[in-house]
């Protein structure tokens, strides 16, 4: 994954809104962030803001990055780990079809810009993030397998949205997988992301209704002395052997080409999400060198058991002094390796989440697993097959809600997400 670019800053239609007391609205903290250089794009292009009758205290470079909306494939696929996060599935209402998920859609995509743009909600804008910028939020709109049916497309359906295959170690509760419609919000400030959250949710009115919804988290950027890749609730470094942007296969792995089928697909990406529940309380009774043994990899730093830094290349020959592989052969990290997978290849990009503790004292904690691929009969089935064969790390998780959803490329300037498929 890469870091986010940075893009231009657009100045918004509407006039400023007179400051409150203090003298420091949300609107004018966003143009002090541009004029004094922090990064809210390339032309600091915040200078039709309204200035405060006293000095505004600039943005932090947290609250001034900027993702843009208007862009070849949807934000939210591409750019770095957001510290919060929330995943949302809706049902188009009954009745509802192909002109109301068109209006939703269209919707969507203005509320979608003008928060990105770290502007309010277009209309009856809850204030939530009111002093804050954009703070890196991105939000992206997929579509499910049963949203065609429901509005009379069923001929524009990809084949690559045909339901996953079971897997003898899923245990998924129906109603949190699946649906019409998905949106993935992220962002570096959790009032951001809520805010962002509840402009959807009202945004849908009667024509969709919310069928599941996942608040996740990962690391804040800078809460480490170098940026490092994340990790995950078991303290393990997660992440490490994720596709680069700088591969020379990575579009070709991650998106359908512009060329692609259907049509209305080019530029995207289909998404498979899965609630990984993570069972801790068996997890910390092992050894640190008995999860290392689980996952293949050092707790400490990420590095193979076969030695070197985190992106040494792993020695899956390496024999001990009895004879077993370093790297035992149901190994995580071992199994998962392309190069063990027929080269099944997918952009991991998921959030932790933690949703309290049972009656019995257990941890409702895991991984909203996310990842990103062109097909994912080609990317992540094949590895879960695998995984699913004899992976150590099964006895210590449990797959509980499961949903895949196609992902249209980015919408042009004027247009709205998924207009070609909607108006095509």
């Amino acid at each position: 994954m890469t870091d986010q670019s940075t893009q231009q800053a657009r100045t918004p239609e509407a006039p400023a809104p007179e400051p409150r007391s203090g003298g420091v609205t949300r609107r004018t903290l966003l143009g002090t962030a541009g004029a004094t250089g922090l990064v809210l794009g390339a032309a600091g292009g915040a200078a039709g803001y309204a200035a405060a009758p006293a000095p505004a205290t600039p943005l932090t470079s947290v609250g001034s990055d900027r993702a843009m909306f208007h862009v070849k494939h949807q934000p939210g696929i591409t750019e770095a780990l957001q510290a919060c996060g929330h995943l949302i599935a809706f049902d188009l209402a009954a009745g509802a079809g192909r002109k109301e998920a068109a209006a939703l859609l269209r919707r969507w995509s203005t509320t979608a810009e003008r928060l990105m743009a770290g502007e309010p909600a277009p209309h009856d804008d809850t204030d939530v993030s009111r002093d804050a910028g954009p703070s890196s939020l991105t939000v992206t709109f997929g579509f499910g397998h049963s949203f065609f049916a429901r509005t009379g497309l069923e001929k524009q359906r990809p084949a690559a949205l045909d339901p996953l295959p079971d897997f003898s170690s899923d245990r998924l509760d129906k109603a949190r997988g699946e649906g019409d419609l998905w949106v993935q919000i992220g962002a570096n400030d959790a009032l951001v992301a809520f805010h962002a959250l509840r402009a959807i949710q009202k945004d849908a009115g009667a024509a969709a209704r919310v069928r599941w919804q996942m608040n996740g988290f990962n690391r804040t950027p800078g809460a480490t002395a170098r940026p490092m890749t994340a990790r995950n609730l078991m303290g393990q470094i997660d992440g490490t052997g994720n596709p680069k942007p700088t591969d020379a296969a990575f579009a070709q792995q991650i998106f359908v080409p512009p060329t692609g089928e259907p049509a209305w697909m080019a530029n995207g990406s289909y998404a498979v999400v899965r609630r990984i529940r993570m069972l801790l309380d068996d997890w910390e009774k092992l050894s640190v060198s008995a999860q290392e043994q689980v996952i293949g990899r050092r707790k400490a730093d990420g590095a193979p058991l076969t030695g070197g830094h985190e992106t040494t290349p792993m020695d899956l020959e390496k024999a001990d002094a009895k004879g077993d592989y370093v790297i035992a052969l149901n190994a995580h990290a071992r199994i998962t390796r392309p190069d063990k997978n027929g080269g099944a290849a997918m952009l991991r990009r998921p959030f932790s989440y933690h949703d309290g503790i049972d009656a019995d004292g257990t941890p409702d904690a895991g991984l909203l697993f996310v990842c990103w691929q062109a097909d994912p009969l080609r990317g992540f089935v094949p590895v879960q097959r695998k995984l699913d064969r004899g992976d150590a790390l099964s006895r210590f998780i449990r797959h509980e809600a499961s949903g895949l959803f196609a992902v249209p490329g980015g919408a042009g300037k004027g247009e709205y997400v998924g207009q070609r498929l909607l108006e095509g």
